[in-house]
């Protein structure tokens, strides 16, 4: 079987590991955790990092604390048809407005003339953008399209850890932008995600409210301004909620199994995007991803839009080659949104749901696995 993902977790991984439980160390939520995030805060480039138990955790997480923090002007949220299932169900979740937008056929994401009728027609407080499969957006003009608007940009970039718009890493161009750290992604924790930020009080919110909305994990500043504000002794406040909270901490073995995930982070996004290319070059399928000039490309899975859809994925199934649908197709025609909104099409996301797939790219896959995948492609397409 030619898997669509590897475990990054090797055996010097689980050995290191090993030999810090003989530490016999705390093992929730303490100061390795800590460590991880500022780790990860110093590889991206950002300021804060906040580690909860999942990426879709941090969508729900991120989402909650704007609206807890009164950053939105509406309740309407731009979620991209083509995305996962919790880049909108936490939307209707807090009782939020979702807004499809079609995607474009060069990277998938947003298409920018639909995503600017929206704009214009329903002022949105929010744009969640996916970095669909670690292709690559049009980064400046989504961002410029924000700014003309009033729009906060929010990046889900769990698909896309190490990507780079023009040498500016993805998750760097939002208010916020969220990662997956979930087995087989670019690293893994095991199960995992990560939310980061510039904003130090947005940060605290995040904190806050991954943990029941105490106060316990903000500054002392904040903590005092808190307990003056509502009348709050110290003693009291260990049990004083501020917000309406989630348990949604991760542990600090998970966290140190991140800190060693993080030195490997450059070497395998360029084996990443190596394979994308190779796929580039070698398969003749009738569509093919647009990357953008001085940019990188960390692609999580290759994806192919080919009519031949069914020959070709009845094909790889036949050879042991895992594929999959493209990520969650069209969230319009998804059962949960059809029941409370109804069936929406939209014209190119219709067409991705019809004819796209993806197929296995990871740092452990050989260029002889490659040829072989873009053989039978190829093969199939001919016939």
């Amino acid at each position: 079987m030619i898997s669509l993902v590897k475990d990054t977790i090797d055996n010097k991984d689980i050995d290191r590991l090993i030999d810090w439980l003989k530490t016999y160390p705390r093992l929730t939520k303490g100061s390795v955790t800590l460590e991880f995030e500022n780790k990860f805060s110093n590889w991206l480039g950002r300021k804060h990092s906040v580690f909860v138990n999942s990426g879709s955790s941090a969508n729900l997480l991120v989402l909650s604390a704007l609206l807890q923090g009164k950053y939105l002007k509406n309740t309407k949220i731009v979620v991209p048809s083509t995305a996962w299932s919790t880049d909108l169900a936490p939307v209707i979740q807090l009782g939020l407005k979702p807004l499809l937008c079609d995607s474009n056929m060069k990277d998938l994401s947003v298409d920018l003339e639909h995503l600017e009728k929206i704009f214009i027609d329903e002022s949105p407080s929010v744009l969640l953008l996916v970095s669909v499969l670690g292709l690559v957006p049009d980064m400046e003009n989504v961002v410029e399209l924000c700014d003309k608007y009033d729009v906060i940009l929010l990046e889900d970039t769990c698909e896309g850890m190490g990507c780079e718009y023009i040498g500016q890493k993805l998750g760097t161009f939002g208010l916020a932008s969220t990662f997956s750290t979930f087995f087989g992604h670019h690293i893994s924790t095991i199960e995992g995600g990560i939310i980061s930020t510039d904003d130090k009080d947005f940060y605290e919110l995040l904190v806050s409210i991954r943990s029941h909305g105490w106060d316990r994990d903000l500054s002392k500043e904040t903590q005092v301004k808190l307990q003056k504000e509502w009348g709050v002794s110290e003693f009291n406040a260990l049990y004083t909620f501020y917000y309406s909270g989630f348990n949604f901490r991760s542990t600090d073995l998970q966290a140190y199994i991140g800190l060693t995930q993080i030195d490997k982070l450059d070497d395998w996004g360029k084996r990443r995007e190596d394979n994308y290319y190779l796929y580039q070059r070698l398969i003749n399928t009738e569509w093919k991803p647009t990357s953008y000039f001085d940019s990188l490309t960390s692609n999580f899975a290759y994806p192919v839009i080919s009519s031949h859809r069914d020959k070709i994925v009845k094909k790889l199934q036949e050879n042991k080659v895992e594929v999959r649908p493209m990520i969650c197709g069209s969230m319009g025609t998804q059962p949960f949104y059809v029941k409370h909104y109804g069936r929406l099409e939209l014209p190119n996301v219709s067409l991705i749901d019809r004819d796209g797939f993806y197929v296995p790219n990871h740092p452990k896959l050989t260029t002889d696995e490659i040829a072989f995948i873009t053989e039978i492609i190829n093969g199939e397409i001919s016939e």
